[in-house]
């Protein structure tokens, strides 16, 4: 029989991780932005940190109450006075014993401060150190330790809302009801192995197909909200291409709402790709204006041009702008072969010239507007949303990362070879196992340790 923890157990070790072991030697790292601030704080965590509660502060400090006091160098001198605060394990951030001195903001006494840290023997936090330890210790899953990051990178307040839901584990849970869910199926299927006398039959009964179809079918409707969070955190980036003097830069100012590339009636005036980041319903979208193409002897110009097919092979969609008095010519229709599986949607724009009124084609790939005029900008916004696959939920989604969302559509592949496996048993018990260990990793139960060290290698040295 399966022990919990063991290799091939149904369930996850103890502590719901397959973490590695570390040694907890204190650390420590100034935990706010540098620069100057009203307010700073040094963090140290480590197994045992009361000497340098004596080392720094003098004095004995109560569990969870703050005390005012000096912070004091080798000869008993201060450094800055404020405020420190100490965490016995395991109930603080980390698990560990912590200590945060919460001080004055200016660089040279928060530095002064950290050095007397290290004096005492204190080594200096990795980026990431704090949170990476946090979940090393069953305080943080990996998807809370990442919305950590993520909530102070937000970019706009959907962002830090959906950042906040998942550090408060409403992904987490998400993912350890589908994994319940399966863990109870491959019961039903692994007690049919091990009993011979037990048949189909008895799957049959127990509705084997039909609970893995509704695992699916939760599977589904979860990483439909993980690609909305994903979206949401990373952006959609657009990049505007087009023939010289179509309107590009125009556009790009008037999504911007002031001039951020240069406009004027000279062909050629673009010669680099400009970048401006806008926001449409919270979603960051990062617009690249680029060089006209056209055929030239130019060499700046050339290369501005090879940089614009450079930004389209790497944008999410392509926004093919042409003149709608002209309308799609030989040119535009060589463009659109080499963008290849790029979505891209053609702007017909300077609609005030042609008579026409802002509107979308039946098929949603072509759009009127006038960059000069704004006629028809919603309707650009609309659209760009709706081709990077936004949808408004309102307050459930929460953040996730290409991560994420990559093992869920792994998790997905494993189910689907379950579906197709029918009356082979054996090969439907190693799909769900598989199936399952996919999903762990978005949680970090089951994870690499180069995995971990490039995720927690993101984060800031006081996090």
């Amino acid at each position: 029989m399966d022990v919990l923890g063991a290799p091939g157990s149904l369930l996850p070790p103890r502590g719901g991780s397959d973490r590695i072991a570390y040694s907890p030697e204190p650390i420590a790292a100034i935990a706010t932005a540098s620069g100057r601030g009203g307010i700073g704080v040094v963090r140290l965590s480590g197994s045992a940190i009361e000497p340098f509660i004596l080392g720094l502060t003098g004095k004995n400090l109560s569990p969870r109450r703050a005390t005012y006091t000096h912070f004091l160098d080798a000869a008993g001198v201060s450094l800055d006075v404020g405020i420190a605060l100490f965490f016995p394990a395991p109930h603080s951030y980390t698990g560990e014993q912590v200590l945060e001195l919460q001080g004055h903001g200016g660089p040279m006494v928060l530095q002064g401060v950290l050095e007397r840290c290290l004096e005492l023997g204190a080594r200096l936090a990795e980026p990431g150190e704090f949170s990476r330890r946090a979940f090393l210790n069953g305080k943080l899953d990996l998807v809370q330790a990442e919305a950590v990051a993520d909530l102070i990178d937000a970019g706009s307040r959907e962002a830090a809302r959906s950042a906040l839901r998942s550090l408060d584990g409403e992904f987490s849970r998400r993912i350890h009801d589908l994994r319940d869910a399966l863990i109870q199926l491959r019961m039903l299927v692994e007690a049919t192995l091990d009993f011979p006398e037990e048949d189909v039959d008895f799957l049959l009964s127990a509705d084997a197909w039909g609970r893995l179809a509704g695992i699916r079918a939760r599977l589904d409707a979860v990483f439909a909200e993980a690609r909305q969070g994903a979206l949401l955190r990373d952006g959609l980036n657009v990049v505007l291409i087009g023939q010289p003097n179509v309107g590009k830069s125009s556009l790009l100012n008037c999504l911007a709402g002031y001039d951020a590339a240069i406009v004027t009636e000279i062909a050629g005036t673009t010669r680099d790709t400009v970048r401006e980041a806008i926001q449409i319903n919270g979603v960051s979208l990062h617009i690249i204006d680029t060089a006209g193409l056209r055929e030239t002897l130019d060499p700046v110009e050339k290369i501005g041009i090879e940089r614009t097919w450079a930004a389209a092979a790497k944008a999410d969609v392509a926004v093919l702008l042409i003149d709608a008095q002209h309308g799609v010519g030989e040119q535009e229709s060589a463009m659109l072969v080499r963008l290849g599986g790029i979505p891209v949607l053609t702007v017909h724009n300077k609609i005030d010239l042609a008579d026409e009124a802002p509107h979308v084609s039946a098929d949603g790939l072509e759009l009127w507007l006038s960059a000069r005029t704004g006629l028809g900008i919603d309707l650009l916004r609309g659209r760009l949303l709706q081709l990077a696959g936004w949808q408004a939920a309102g307050e459930s989604i929460f953040i996730a990362r290409a991560r994420h969302v990559g093992a869920l559509r792994r998790t997905n592949a494993h189910l689907e070879a379950a579906e197709r496996c029918g009356k082979q048993l054996e090969f439907l018990a190693e799909e769900l196992r598989l199936a399952q260990e996919t999903l762990s990793e978005i949680t970090g139960e089951f994870s690499a340790d180069d995995l971990l060290g490039v995720i927690f290698g993101e984060f800031c040295i006081g996090k």
